[in-house]
Order: C-alpha cells, then structure tokens, then sequence
C-alpha cells in the first residue's frame, strides 16, 4: 500500500485503535459521585488561586465568567464617568475655537467615535481600558481611579 492508497480522517468523530477516552466536565456533586462509583478517572482541578483574591478584581470577575452557566454581565459606564468626560470635552476648545465634538474628541485621542458616545452615556458597555485611558489623555481628565473628574497632571517642569 502506498502512501497514496491511506486515508487520514480529521474530526471529532473520528477514533482510531487505542484512542482514549474523552475528557469530560461533570457538574455537581452527584455527577461526581456517579463518575467514581463506575470507575472512571476522576481528576478535580478548580478555576481560581490566590493571584485572584487580592489585588486584581478582574481576575475574580474571569473567575466569575468560567464558573457562570449562563451570560455574565459586562461592567457599565458609571454616572461619574460620563459626566466628568462630557463636562471635559465640553470645556474643550476644538481648532476652530469652538466647543469640542465626540467627533473632534475621538479624532484627537485616535480612536472611533463610538468610544466616546459609549463613555458619555450612562449605562452603556464599558470599552477596553486602552481606548479609555487614551480618551483619559486626549480630554486631560482623570476616568479611571477614586479621583474621576479631576484634570490629569501635565508632566513635571525642572
């Protein structure tokens, strides 16, 4: 037989001889239970570690995400942000000397203007943190932190 007469068959379907069990997730105790009294392998492995518990509330909220069974909601724009980013912008002189746009906004911190109409409205879907702090530097008004609204700090003159 030639290398021309052999078939190689790809996808989950396939098992060739001595292919091994899958891996499968069980929920609940009584699942488990039943997996070991048939004595199948049995492994348990849990979805968090201490990097977790502490200092970054982002990795509980992922935590969060893989054990949920249904949709997790996102974060949403505070009332303090979209006001202390519209009250900026409004403050905002554009080249023209007019009151600055989202358009003229988001064209000077390169991002779409979608991010900007998103941040300004309350309730809204909390964009990606790099189109924020983006925003954040354009507008010179802190978004993010315990000090939301105050103007961000130019940089230090020797």
């Amino acid at each position: 037989m030639s290398d021309w007469d052999t078939v190689t068959k790809i996808g989950s379907k396939v098992r060739g001889a001595g292919a091994s069990e899958r891996e499968t997730t069980v929920r609940g105790k009584s699942a488990l239970n039943a997996a070991q009294r048939s004595g199948a392998i049995v492994g348990t492995e849990k979805k968090f570690s201490t990097a977790n518990a502490g200092a970054n509330p982002e990795g509980q909220r992922l935590t969060k995400v893989d054990r949920a069974d249904g949709p997790v909601a996102t974060k949403k724009v505070p009332d303090d942000v979209s006001k202390a980013l519209a009250a900026a912008r409004t403050s905002l002189k554009n080249q023209k000397g007019q009151t600055m746009t989202q358009k003229d906004l988001a064209s000077k911190a390169n991002v779409d203007v979608k991010y900007v109409a998103d941040l300004e409205r309350t309730g809204a879907d909390f964009p990606s943190m790099d189109v924020v702090l983006k925003l954040q530097k354009a507008a010179n008004v802190r978004l993010t932190g315990s000090n939301i609204g105050e103007p961000m700090l130019g940089p230090k003159k020797k």
